[in-house]
């Protein structure tokens, strides 16, 4: 009985949403804000975040949601295309310039979602690939204002509108769909991407027409650069200040969506790129005050722990989505495009969104359609996780986290079945205990299935599909260099 209500419920919300006008979409993403920043997933936080809290009452939180990968520019990629950004050229670390890793052929959330009427507009940072004409060439100096750009998320992604900026350091440049208008301080970007979200929605009152905003935030990330009326607020750091700015541009944008009376109507989703970073929060002062901006978990960003990539997982849809809800489920932002693809009623071509999944289902109370889930991180190390099981394929971090892999390796020997993790998550969160010595079938196994999904392209049902570069998952063997610390 209670899988025929749970059924039910998945195709109200599907029909509805079909039949009725279609809803508003909108996606805010942090930069660098970790699982336990929020208090409403981390009782024990330090750091007030009335805004999501607020928001996370009003509909589900999921508390095993993770990103794309432990740094910023892979999982942006994930959200924008359904696919993991390691099946690209980018097998570590992150973007400066340069070509978008977006290529013409892949279909986008963006590009989707026009085909059904919508308009789209992105607000924030971009952060895959960008070009600035003539003197004003990539590392060659400041980017003056009238700077035409491409390689952006008008020409690559589809996007109908762009307010925003590429990477944190080029956080003095403001961009107009494609030409740099404005050169600015650091401290001004996330105010000014605040007030240009809540001005498009305030313009969009008397529309009928559905869109879809995508809102990636500079913030928390460095340069950690609360404003004024912030500074000193947290009573901890700068980093918790800029924290709690942040939670405040996203209820500003959530009561724009009610001033416009657009709220009612609108699927809200709310998340971070990955964890905290360990290099520019200011970790000792939050310690000492006794906040743990990774909620208990191991890592923080860059690493291959859950820490730097399990992160604050928040939707909110009314009359849709139970408000006050929680949700267990495995979820990933991959799955945004297959998630809103099964809400517009779009059909993928066996080269779309290849490890995406849709999580409707788990909006309507009912079990998720994830089994497993691929984690990347900064050094492109891997782990894959399956239900209650987590297998890390390197000795150490893979990130800036302490032991590194090399200083594992060397402790553990080369032949050491240690040299891989293996942790219960649903005993061990911390990833304290590890396990890969008792169990080697689990071990085994779940390499296998890494090893299958690798080659087959794909993660979802369909035609096998080709990677766009050779794929190594041990590459910790020959030793890993240092992965760049964040400056």
């Amino acid at each position: 009985m209670k899988k025929f209500l749970t059924m039910a419920a998945t195709c109200l919300i599907i029909g509805s949403a079909q039949a009725a006008e279609r809803p508003n979409i909108v996606v805010i993403l942090a930069d660098d804000m970790g699982y336990g920043e929020l208090q409403c997933l981390n009782s024990k936080g330090k750091i007030k975040t009335p805004g999501l809290d607020s928001i996370a009452k009003s509909g589900m939180i999921f508390t095993d949601a993770h990103s794309g990968s432990s740094v910023c520019t892979p999982t942006r990629y994930g959200l924008i295309t359904g696919r993991y950004a390691w099946r690209t050229k980018l097998q570590k670390g992150v973007m400066t310039g340069g070509d978008s890793l977006v290529a013409k052929e892949t279909l986008t959330i963006a590009e989707m979602l026009k085909t059904k009427g919508y308009e789209t507009v992105m607000i924030g940072k971009w952060h895959l690939g960008m070009k600035f004409d003539g003197e004003h060439k990539q590392g060659k100096g400041k980017v003056k204002k009238g700077a035409k750009v491409t390689h952006g998320p008008i020409d690559y992604a589809g996007f109908d509108k762009f307010y925003g900026f590429h990477y944190a350091r080029q956080m003095d440049l403001w961009i107009e769909d494609m030409e740099v208008t404005q050169n600015l301080e650091a401290e001004e970007m996330l105010p000014k991407l605040t007030e240009t979200a809540e001005s498009y929605i305030a313009a969009r009152k008397d529309s009928k027409k559905p869109f879809f905003m995508y809102i990636p935030w500079n913030a928390p990330h460095s340069p950690v650069v609360p404003s004024a009326e912030w500074l000193g607020k947290s009573g901890i750091n700068k980093h918790a200040d800029f924290v709690m700015q942040t939670d405040n541009s996203y209820a500003r944008v959530v009561q724009a969506l009610k001033d416009a009376g657009k709220f009612e109507n609108t699927l809200i989703i709310c998340s971070s790129d990955n964890g905290t970073s360990p290099g520019t929060s200011g970790v000792k002062a939050l310690t000492a005050a006794g906040h743990d901006p990774s909620g208990g978990l191991r890592g923080m960003k860059a690493d291959i722990w859950d820490g730097g990539h399990r992160v604050p997982f928040i939707v909110t849809w009314p009359g849709k989505v139970e408000a006050g809800s929680r949700c267990y489920d495995l979820v990933c932002i991959t799955d945004l495009i297959a998630t809103t693809a099964e809400i517009i009623g779009y059909e993928f071509k066996d080269e779309d969104a290849v490890d995406s999944f849709s999580f409707i289902s788990s909006l309507a109370g009912e079990k998720g359609t994830r089994e497993d889930v691929i984690h990347h991180s900064i050094s492109g190390l891997f782990s894959i996780r399956e239900k209650q099981w987590k297998l890390a394929c390197c000795p150490g971090s893979g990130g800036w986290g302490s032991p590194r892999d090399g200083a594992a390796l060397k402790k553990n020997g080369v032949d050491s079945p240690l040299n891989y993790q293996l942790y219960d998550m649903s005993k061990d969160q911390a990833e304290k205990n590890n396990l890969a010595e008792k169990h080697p079938e689990i071990v085994q196994r779940l390499r296998k299935k890494l090893d299958a999904q690798i080659a087959a392209g794909r993660t979802t049902k369909g035609k096998a599909q080709t990677n766009d570069a050779d794929i190594k998952v041990d590459k910790w063997k020959k030793g890993s260099k240092k992965p760049k610390k964040e400056k």
